[in-house]
């Protein structure tokens, strides 16, 4: 039987040479969770998704996916990343293929399905972001936001156990930012488990079960939406969210 933590994060430290990225990082993440991480630019919020998508090469620390250290050597990150799928905030997608191949290659190459698997499943979740009707078009004949629900759709495709989303909005402009935060929305309503890097504040309150606080490259804070967003105890905490009090205000 599996343990009830789908990721446990211990001790977990990343540097840069002689910068020290991440200090000593501990938390986990259980079925259904919807994680948002925030802070400042600088915080090491995206270097944490990056280490945990193995991306970037922890310095110490565990990274435990069911119990087993994904880590240590002879653990096959390919078929890690395959159940822990990621969207980047630059879309990634490969601007050669049209939209239903972008979507269809990890399935094939990756799960091995057959063709006609990987288009029905590469079909069903374009229809759920709303791009089913773009599958024959090229990424540079795309807006932004449907790059990014293109994106979202390629790593549903792989049918993860958890999405990790570094910064999914940030690439966007204004108007384009809705359609893909409504996407997500839509996904954790569905109880995807979900890790969320984001600088969308509102979102984050909305949608999150658990939010992270990080300010120079430690946790200082983090609890449900409320403890956080509503009841935060850490100086540095209600600091930062300030600016989004702030700016709700003047929405007001």
């Amino acid at each position: 039987m599996y343990d009830e933590k789908i990721i446990e994060v211990s001790h977990l430290k990343k540097s840069f040479g002689s910068h020290l990225v991440l200090k000593d990082i501990d938390f986990e993440v259980n079925p259904g969770d919807v994680t948002s991480i925030i802070g400042a630019s600088g915080s090491g919020k995206s270097t944490l998704l990056r280490c945990i998508n193995m991306l970037e090469t922890p310095t110490s620390g565990s990274i435990k996916f069911h119990g087993t250290d994904i880590t240590e050597p002879g653990v096959k990150v390919n078929e890690y990343r395959a159940r822990v799928g990621m969207v980047f905030q630059n879309f990634n997608l490969f601007s050669n293929m049209p939209v239903l191949k972008n979507c269809m290659i990890g399935p094939t190459k990756v799960l091995g399905k057959s063709r006609k698997e990987a288009e029905e499943l590469s079909m069903r979740f374009l229809e759920k972001v709303g791009m089913d009707a773009y599958i024959n078009a090229k990424p540079s004949q795309l807006s932004g936001g449907q790059k990014q629900r293109v994106a979202i759709a390629r790593a549903l495709a792989m049918e993860p156990e958890v999405l990790l989303f570094d910064e999914p909005t940030s690439a966007l402009d204004p108007q384009m930012v809705g359609e893909v935060l409504d996407v997500m929305s839509q996904l954790a309503s569905e109880g995807l488990t979900m890790l969320v890097v984001t600088h969308e504040m509102a979102f984050a309150k909305e949608i999150s079960s658990k939010v992270i606080f990080m300010a120079d490259g430690v946790i200082e804070e983090s609890g449900s939406s409320d403890d956080i967003f509503v009841n935060p105890k850490r100086d540095r905490t209600k600091e930062f969210l300030a600016r989004f009090h702030r700016t709700l205000d003047e929405i007001k």
